[in-house]
């Protein structure tokens, strides 16, 4: 799954979208830390994604660690938005075709928390 890992690095890179919906498994599923209900599909997810690249755009986000076991994967990543620290994990799994299949993100402490949730909320009504 090396290689669905490093196309997700590519897109954090770049931010190219199609490529962002090629590496996302038609059946894939999104778990918001502020949503109650799994998001479930490519075009939920990519939206999700596309949505959060946009608030963690010029924030400083970084992924500090990473873990790989097979096809699961656990990134750790740190940023600023909007002048709140924010600190969180993707846990991501990737199917036998190295796509995206399921996507979670945990975010700390309850601030950046809330402060995420009210400027996705703003990104996705974009959508």
């Amino acid at each position: 799954m090396q290689l669905g890992l490093a196309a997700w690095h590519r897109y954090m890179q770049t931010g190219d979208m199609a490529l962002l919906e090629a590496l996302v498994a038609p059946d894939a599923v999104f778990h918001s830390p502020v949503v109650h209900t799994p998001q479930e599909g490519r075009a939920k997810v990519v939206m999700y994604l596309g949505a959060a690249g946009q608030v963690f755009a010029d924030t400083g986000f970084t992924y500090v660690r990473e873990l790989v076991d097979g096809a699961e994967v656990c990134l750790e990543f740190t940023a600023k938005v909007d002048g709140v620290h924010v600190n969180g994990i993707d846990l991501i799994r990737f199917d036998l075709e190295g796509r995206i299949a399921d996507f979670k993100v945990m975010v700390r402490p309850l601030k950046a928390m809330n402060k995420l949730w009210e400027m996705m909320a703003a990104a996705l009504e974009k959508h």
